[in-house]
């Protein structure tokens, strides 16, 4: 029977963490439909069936992690569903109890009660949460569910029954006398003294920590600092914005644009903060793919707005909306997810007014926003004046990057977007 395979997801991802299974046992399937949902370290990715009949098996349990070109599951030949089956096995033990009704009713009363027994025991064991092949072995073995512990998630595994079973017979074949020492309560398990929820961590939650462990033990990470007056960039957007979403079809103009123009520029001035090492090589990026931050119920993943050198500001601004729905629909795919040269991340839409940011993978350095806070400001020796301000940050690998050109990137993004005329004549 044909196999469905964990497919070939991306050069740098070789296993995923089965999330859901969308199709379940005796489960008819379309070629080209999704049977389960594929969690890897960056997005969730659809498994698909290459051929159409029935799911017959599932060879791995939602949890597992499976590696890319192992088969997780068999479809077979036919039609149907599992459900449909159910019905009509009931329909027909239902024609069938209905043709033998007399005999019943002379019956003994004890077979009786014996049968509505074994129903309720069935019903029962059905309410019970478990795997397609948790289910099948604990048929097999003639286990009932409702006596297996989950030991993950509330969910039954094959695992948990055969666990049962083997507990099961080791203790008949105890002696007595041991049953007897068992008779004695143990002593209570600690529990903890405050209610606390453990649960297990997602995948990407696991890979996300772990890559920002490398990322603190293997850089001589650093982080400057400056401080921009926005009053010039807020008065051209309040100015230009509504003119902006008429002529571009309903895109509106933020800041995120004007950070992301005034960072290629200070990434063309500065091509080290736009570099990465690669063993005893540096290897410095000549594009400017620019990540940007988008936070989601699952964490936060950072798609990438491909050649923003390239792209005007409507561009950039539509390609951030655009990647920011995605993933939050869980639509990313892998290709949104790799090979950036530069991230944007703006803790200011949370209310940080200041922070040192966590470089993004092998990349070089991470420009931070923050909140616009309105603040006294001298502005010469004599006036002082209200302004909306913004602290930035860059955190940078000193390996790669030397103070001077961290300060001096940060001082032409401050350049740039207090005079955002000259970022028209850069871009």
């Amino acid at each position: 029977m044909p196999e469905v395979k964990v497919p070939e997801l991306a050069e740098s991802i070789t296993e995923g963490t089965i999330a859901e299974w969308l199709k379940q046992v005796g489960d008819s399937v379309d070629k080209g439909e999704a049977i389960l949902e594929l969690e890897t370290d960056k997005v969730n990715v659809e498994v698909v069936s290459e051929e159409a009949g029935v799911l017959q098996e599932t060879l791995a349990n939602e949890g597992d992690t499976v590696e890319v070109g192992q088969a997780v599951a068999v479809v077979g030949e036919g039609s149907g569903n599992a459900s449909n089956s159910n019905e009509d096995t009931s329909s027909q033990q239902s024609t069938e109890a209905s043709s033998t009704g007399e005999a019943a009713s002379t019956s003994d009363e004890a077979p009786k009660t014996e049968q509505n027994d074994s129903t309720d025991s069935t019903d029962s064991t059905q309410r019970v949460n478990a795997t397609p092949s948790a289910r099948k072995y604990a048929r097999e073995k003639g286990v009932n569910l409702n006596d297996v512990a989950a030991k993950s998630n509330d969910v039954v595994r094959k695992e948990d029954v055969n666990q049962q079973q083997n507990g099961a017979a080791a203790s008949n074949n105890k002696p007595a006398e041991s049953s007897k020492k068992q008779e004695t309560p143990a002593p209570a398990a600690q529990k903890p003294s405050k209610p606390v929820k453990r649960e297990k961590m997602s995948r990407r939650k696991k890979t996300a920590s772990k890559k920002l462990l490398e990322v603190s033990n293997n850089t001589a990470m650093l982080t400057t600092f400056n401080e921009i007056d926005m009053t010039n960039v807020m008065n051209l957007r309040k100015r230009k914005k509504e003119q902006f979403i008429k002529d571009h079809d309903g895109t509106k103009l933020g800041f995120m644009s004007f950070f992301t123009k005034a960072a290629v520029a200070a990434l063309k001035k500065y091509p080290e903060v736009n570099a990465e090492i690669d063993g005893d090589d540096m290897i410095t990026k000549e594009y400017y793919d620019i990540g940007v931050a988008v936070s989601t119920d699952d964490g936060l993943l950072v798609p990438f707005v491909r050649d923003c050198d390239k792209k005007n500001f409507a561009e950039i601004e539509a390609e951030i909306a655009n990647l920011a729905v995605k993933a939050r629909d869980k639509k990313l795919g892998l290709d949104d997810m790799v090979n950036g040269s530069f991230t944007i991340t703006n803790g200011g839409i949370f209310g940080s007014m200041m922070s040192t940011p966590i470089i993004n993978g092998s990349q070089a350095a991470i420009l931070g926003m923050h909140s616009i806070i309105t603040r006294p400001i001298a502005i010469d020796a004599e006036t002082i004046e209200n302004r909306p301000m913004m602290y930035i940050a860059l955190s940078y690998d000193h390996r790669i990057i030397d103070g001077k050109e961290a300060v001096g990137f940060l001082k032409t993004i401050k350049d740039l977007i207090e005079n955002p005329e000259d970022l028209l004549l850069e871009s």
